[in-house]
């Protein structure tokens, strides 16, 4: 098959408004759950889902967090100006849930009404800037920068934006300056200070102010903890709620970074991961941060024009090893953990000096010469369409070993790296051997991914859970699919 010329056309289906599920239920996992099995269909509650899994097989879980990713500032303006009708928001027909003109969010909604001054802008974050790494830039303090989108920028023509907020009883302002593009993207950096002490607390005499101390240790997580936006997925039509903050994260989040939640794991609960373990059943996690471009629709006629975003991921050693004594197969929660696993057969192709990994290009023999340019500090990325490039030589136990020398050979417990893998018909899954996923967008790479999973049966499935009042999209129900 010959997969860049797959037309996105053929992977359609009608999915009426009424079968996207706004709000999740009042218990996570009281959602039903499609079962999938070699060609057979049922359904049961997802909290059965224990019973159904083999005894003594690995799982593997995706543990990021979503963050507070929507900042949003008044551009001052010398006038009352009354915000205009149409949307502003940065994401049309790209964000975490296909946005399109139609289903983005005003973004004036909430902030100010047609009383504040100055044009709306928002600000929402993608991926760290400087410093690189997600946990670094969160954890600084006074200043660092983002790679962007921006929402009504025709209204930024130039100087800087800010914002006035409160973090426990101390007065701060927050700014933030366009410094560069990065393809479609924008580099914005934040600097944040306190503001001024009131004249009773800060005269230093002849009407001079106390010098501002910086940010006096409020971290960036802090600032979008006190004033960001949760960005929940624009097609559910209304406001980021205070419930959101809690539902929209899987109970078992840890790595903040992701501006969209892996549904799929949305449906845990700590009851169900305690019947996970007294079925015998190891629980590993990965961690791969969510950006905004991965549930971007593809707009091209065939998938070979669509261009697929790197993502940051980060494996542990003993989840590698976890998976090489489970003879390199695993269950996987949701399709961010899909694109992590089937990722790291490539890293260890990448990564083994005995293997030409591309075509014209040389494999990570040398470990001073980096293969391709890396991804927060890291030379290892895996290419859009190396899967189908590469004839898959090496073994999947092989390639996992060859990933565990390399980290060995640089004292390294923790794997990073970039990928930018498309998983579509044609695709040769190398670990993943079950898969929980909820039901996806139509002409979606998500739903690409189940296509290459279980063949043209993605038919069947969708038409079953259509026609039996399943709930579609991220706080729907879900499917367990065994090919």
């Amino acid at each position: 098959m010959d997969t860049k010329h797959i037309q996105i056309r053929d992977y359609d289906y009608a999915l009426p408004d009424d079968r996207i599920a706004k709000f999740p239920l009042p218990e996570r996992d009281a959602s039903k759950l499609l079962i999938y099995d070699k060609g057979k269909i049922s359904e049961t509650q997802f909290r059965s889902l224990p019973s159904l899994l083999p005894e003594g097989s690995l799982m593997v879980f995706n543990n990021t967090r979503v963050i507070q990713a929507r900042l949003h500032f008044r551009k001052k303006t010398a006038h009352l100006q009354t915000p205009q009708t149409p949307s502003v928001s940065p994401l049309k027909g790209e964000d975490s849930g296909d946005v399109t003109a139609k289903e983005a969010l005003p973004l004036r909604e909430g902030l100010g009404g047609s009383e504040a001054p100055g044009a709306l802008i928002e600000v929402f974050l993608l991926e760290p800037a400087c410093p690189v790494e997600y946990q670094e830039n969160f954890a600084s303090k006074g200043s660092c920068s983002w790679y962007c989108l921006v929402g009504n920028s025709k209204k930024w023509k130039e100087g800087p934006l800010t914002r006035e907020f409160k973090i426990q009883n101390s007065k701060f302002k927050l700014t933030a300056e366009r410094i560069g593009t990065h393809g479609t993207s924008q580099e914005i950096r934040f600097e944040w200070q306190k503001t001024p002490l009131p004249p009773s607390g800060g005269e230093l005499g002849n009407g001079q102010k106390s010098p501002l101390k910086g940010a006096e240790g409020v971290s960036f997580a802090e600032i979008l903890d006190a004033i960001g936006e949760l960005p929940i997925p624009p097609y559910l039509n209304r406001k980021t709620e205070e419930s959101d903050k809690t539902t929209y994260q899987t109970v078992y989040s840890k790595i903040k970074g992701s501006v969209a939640a892996p549904t799929a794991g949305l449906h845990f609960t700590q009851r169900v991961l305690q019947d996970i373990d007294a079925r015998g059943i190891e629980r590993e996690e990965v961690t791969l941060h969510v950006g905004a471009g991965t549930f971007r629709p593809v707009k091209s006629e065939d998938i070979g024009g669509h261009d697929m975003h790197t993502e940051h991921i980060a494996v542990h050693r003993r989840t590698i090893e976890r998976l090489l004594a489970h003879n390199g197969e695993a269950i996987a929660v949701g399709t961010t953990s899909v694109r992590t696993l089937e990722s790291l057969y490539y890293l260890g192709v990448l990564v083994d000096p005995s293997k030409s990994p591309l075509k014209g290009e040389t494999s990570f023999a040398d470990n001073s010469l980096p293969l391709r340019e890396g991804w927060g500090g890291s030379p290892l990325h895996v290419p859009q369409w190396m899967p189908y490039e590469y004839d898959n030589r090496l073994s999947t136990t092989e390639a996992l070993t060859a990933l565990l020398r390399y980290m060995d050979e640089r004292g390294e417990e923790v794997l990073h790296a970039g990928t930018q893998i498309i998983i579509a018909p044609g695709y040769k899954y190398h670990i993943v051997r079950r898969m929980i996923t909820n039901f996806h967008q139509p002409q979606s790479t998500l739903l690409l991914l189940v296509s290459a999973f279980i063949g043209d049966a993605w038919h069947n499935v969708y038409d079953y859970a259509l026609s039996h009042d399943f709930r579609f999209l991220s706080y729907g129900d879900s499917s367990m699919l065994v090919p």
